[in-house]
């Protein structure tokens, strides 16, 4: 079951939720609060997006789900008009943290800018059938303000090569059962560096 603006609105009350918290009000030209059956988020940064680019951000409001609420996110219909895309990525129930962190994608061909402040996401909430007797508390718990990078657990027996197309190293992150990785594939002749460009096409 989804919950309505009314439920949104009593889980907020009862438990801080999302903080802060606001009706349904304007920023940038859209909109962002309570919304018939979810929550706009705002984002925190500034974001200047190219074509095909792929970037981390972190929303303005912090969460503490209750144990028997999930929330997805969702794309807000008129950055997902642009070509601005998030990922539908899940809040567990029982996760605190000061920040959502945001996977934010442009699929269209010109560059867009997004301001911080500017609502970015919607989060629709799901309600249980009864609260979960395992919580969320996992490696992302108490996230602070900022987006996390991903981070695997510490079961394999070594970092994964973190290099990205340009050849630059990322600090690196540990693979979960690493052994159990594919091999890594013979390069598709794809030139993975070119911003995509949905025109084009071949």
């Amino acid at each position: 079951m989804i919950a309505s603006a009314q439920t949104i609105r009593r889980y907020c009350a009862n438990n801080y939720m999302i903080e802060p918290f606001h009706e349904r009000t304007h920023a940038h030209g859209l909109t962002f609060g309570l919304s018939p059956a979810g929550y706009d988020v705002r984002v925190a940064e500034e974001l200047e997006m190219s074509p095909g680019h792929f970037k981390l951000a972190s929303t303005i409001e912090s969460f503490n789900m209750p144990w028997d609420l999930l929330g997805v996110v969702h794309d807000k219909s008129t950055w997902a008009r642009m070509g601005i895309c998030v990922q539908n990525t899940v809040i567990e129930p029982g996760w605190v943290g000061k920040a959502l962190t945001l996977e934010i994608s442009n699929h269209s061909s010109r560059r867009v800018f997004i301001p911080a402040g500017a609502p970015i996401a919607q989060v629709v909430f799901h309600i249980l059938d009864e609260p979960t007797v395992q919580p969320y508390a996992g490696r992302y718990q108490f996230a602070s303000k900022g987006a996390s990078p991903a981070v695997f657990s510490k079961m394999g027996s070594g970092p994964v090569d973190t290099r990205d197309i340009d050849g630059a190293h990322t600090p690196p992150v540990i693979a979960a059962e690493l052994d159990k990785l594919d091999p890594p594939q013979e390069h598709s002749g794809i030139c993975e560096s070119e911003p995509f460009d949905p025109g084009q096409t071949g």
